[in-house]
């Protein structure tokens, strides 16, 4: 059970809406990949503009959490003023706070990303954080009361999965909310060692929505996470540099 403030998900996958090659194909690959939590950019939609095409039309609203994005921010001034857009307009009182600090590398602003979380927590909002893999900063916004954490594998998009293993793992081990390995995973595999890492969920959007099937590629991400999660709650065997055999040595008659 994924729990979130006030909310408990089946689901550790949490799926981005945007990119798909068209509304079906979006439609169908949200459906199969089981997610409970759709996350989308507030300033790509036309949320007060009803005549517009709008993707949430496409979707039975009543099984899913959404949880808008303020994408396109680079300071917290604007990050806030995106949130309270969303929260206006009914969408959700979850927010995941997104503040772009260089427009190469799509890396988040750590000092402007601190002060809108600070904001919108204190304005009543369930905060996510979108970070980097800084421990500290990961502790930091922990102490402030965000309710998740989302450190990046790797940068947006870019597919190249979990780079620094190291920091996601002890950004794990000193939380106290839940972890949410967001941006950068490009496959399965990537999800599934987020997972078996000990995260507590998955968010992503291109590795599906960019994939050649979005379709299948979404239901290979949903197996990955449970995967990853049952593997980590199992706990593997620790490696050695010799073999070991499989079977016991013991009662075996000598040739």
């Amino acid at each position: 059970m994924l729990k979130i403030g006030p909310y408990e998900f089946q689901s550790r996958l949490l799926l981005g809406t945007g990119k798909y090659p068209n509304f079906d194909i979006q439609k169908e690959a949200v459906e199969v990949s089981g997610t409970e939590i759709l996350t989308f950019a507030v300033r790509r939609m036309n949320i007060f503009e009803p005549n517009q095409p709008n993707f949430l039309e496409k979707l039975d609203l009543k099984k899913y959490k959404l949880l808008p994005n303020t994408a396109g921010a680079t300071t917290a001034e604007e990050a806030v003023r995106i949130a309270r857009l969303a929260k206006a307009s009914g969408l959700c009182d979850m927010i995941k706070v997104e503040v772009i600090g260089c427009p190469k590398t799509l890396l988040p602003d750590p000092v402007e990303t601190l002060k809108a979380a600070a904001i919108l927590l204190e304005e009543g909002f369930i905060v996510l954080p979108y970070t980097s893999d800084d421990v500290i900063l990961a502790k930091r916004l922990q102490e402030l009361g965000c309710h998740a954490i989302m450190p990046g594998a790797s940068p947006i998009g870019s597919g190249q999965g979990i780079i620094n293993p190291l920091n996601i793992s002890l950004i794990i081990e000193q939380a106290t909310v839940p972890v949410i390995v967001d941006a950068g995973i490009g496959s399965p595999a990537d999800a599934a060692l987020a997972m078996e890492l000990g995260a507590d969920g998955v968010l992503l959007n291109t590795a599906v929505a960019g994939a050649k099937n979005p379709v299948k590629m979404a239901k290979a991400m949903k197996l990955a996470i449970e995967a990853g999660r049952l593997g980590y709650e199992a706990g593997r065997i620790p490696k050695k540099r010799y073999a070991t055999a499989s079977s016991p040595m013991e009662g075996m008659s000598v040739v």
